[in-house]
């Protein structure tokens, strides 16, 4: 039987009201928004590309009606989110998604008046954007799944772009390997990156017990530093052979990238946002179907339980750390070898912060911390698509946009939150 203590912890667990203060913030902005700033006219969303298997007709509501409809919904959600706590239950996670698209669709309808919104360029941009959030959040539940508090998701991903830039440049015009060569060559060595940053990590958080949140914090600021001198007395002297590595392009997956909104955005992409797919399978697979999962989340949850049945606690944080860091570089290389197409001071600008934020929003589980970096790719990219229809948005607003969503989601909708027990805690054999 439960004692009195624990009933009273349990409850008072259970009743956190950040959902529900969170959803009334919105809930209010959309009012003011929509209610007491209408906008006239009406908008249109563009769901179809020319060469999909079927067109979709383009969707055209009334601008002001349609927002204000979608604020009074807003509105009635928020409240029900106050009774789902009220009444002792957590807020389920469809709920607050069916709060975001019905928010979301009132501002995209309220910003887009007498404007088309390209939605599959919206969604497209969003998973570009994400690719690098998505492996920096992988890297994050790996390591802090196994003990490790990983801060250093973002000089993981700069060492990972800076490398694989150099790297694949050189490989290409200067030893004149084949363009598919030079890329693995440099997807690669933006793997290595990686685990090298992750060494230092796990070297002093695990045998020498520094704080792991101050190593990580240091270690951003030494790749900063470090890729940025070498990028101004390396990189800069000779841009055309050093920094102007090959792309990948993108390989449309036959009939399937040719379904309308989901065919472009999910099966029009490069191979490394192929590999983003494997990779999300992969780490959910191994932490919860296999032997290798069961030993991480061992040392990360109980580590003297985990040695007490011949688990090696400390060598299976470095080598996980280490792997992790395997996965940030990858994103680190997407800048590079896929996105920009070359490299640039401070170019990764604090994806590795929102990756780890990602981790959080999602508990620590890939699929989840997956979700949330789209998420948090689809706030950054939502930014472009306003500037394009012209959203009567402040340019300041739309530049901190993504990171306003990013506190909200983590401070307001992640609810209580429990990480594994050992995490960031270092652990010394008795």
């Amino acid at each position: 039987m439960p004692s009195s203590d624990q009933i009273v912890l349990e409850r008072t667990q259970i009743k956190s009201w950040k959902a529900p203060i969170a959803l009334g913030v919105f809930a209010l902005l959309a009012i003011v928004l929509f209610v007491f700033l209408p906008r006239q006219g009406e908008s249109s969303f563009r769901f179809a590309d020319p060469g999909d298997f079927f067109a979709i007709p383009l969707l055209t509501v009334p601008t002001q009606a349609t927002s204000i409809v979608c604020a009074i919904l807003c509105a009635i959600l928020a409240v029900g989110a106050y009774f789902y706590i009220a009444s002792g239950r957590k807020v389920p996670i469809w709920y607050a998604i069916v709060f975001a698209l019905v928010f979301m669709f009132g501002f995209l309808t309220w910003a887009a008046a007498g404007h088309t919104v390209p939605f599959t360029g919206l969604l497209l941009g969003s998973v570009s954007l994400s690719v690098p959030l998505v492996f920096g959040a992988l890297g994050g539940v790996i390591s802090e799944r196994a003990g490790v508090v990983n801060v250093a998701i973002e000089g993981q991903l700069l060492a990972g772009a800076f490398v694989s830039a150099f790297i694949a440049s050189v490989a290409q015009h200067v030893w004149h390997l084949p363009v598919v060569a030079a890329l693995i060559i440099g997807m690669l060595s933006a793997m290595l990156a990686g685990v090298l940053v992750s060494f230092v990590l796990a070297a002093f958080a695990i045998k020498y017990l520094v704080e792991q949140v101050i190593v990580g914090v240091v270690l951003n600021v030494l790749v900063t530093g470090l890729t940025s001198f070498l990028f101004s007395t390396v990189l800069s002297n000779d841009i055309p052979v050093l920094n102007n590595p090959p792309r990948f392009e993108r390989l449309p997956i036959p009939l399937l990238s040719e379904i309308p909104v989901i065919g472009p955005v999910l099966f029009k992409q490069t191979i490394i946002v192929y590999l983003m797919y494997i990779a999300v399978f992969l780490v959910w697979f191994g932490l919860f179907k296999t032997r290798w999962g069961l030993r991480v989340r061992a040392v990360g949850e109980h580590p003297k339980a985990a040695d007490t049945v011949g688990i090696n606690v400390n060598g299976t944080r470095f080598w996980n750390v280490s792997l992790a860091g395997a996965v940030a570089g990858l994103g680190g290389a997407y800048f590079t070898l896929a996105s920009v197409g070359a490299f640039g001071k401070e170019m990764t600008n604090g994806a590795g912060f929102i990756a780890l934020a990602a981790v959080i929003f999602g508990r620590w589980d890939p699929i989840r911390a997956t979700l949330a970096a789209l998420l948090f790719g689809f706030a950054s990219y939502l930014q472009t698509t306003l500037g394009i229809i012209g959203a009567p948005v402040p340019s300041e607003f739309m530049l901190m946009l993504p990171y306003v969503v990013t506190i909200f989601a983590v401070a307001g909708l992640v609810g209580i939150s429990r990480a594994p027990a050992a995490d960031g805690k270092p652990y010394i054999k008795s």
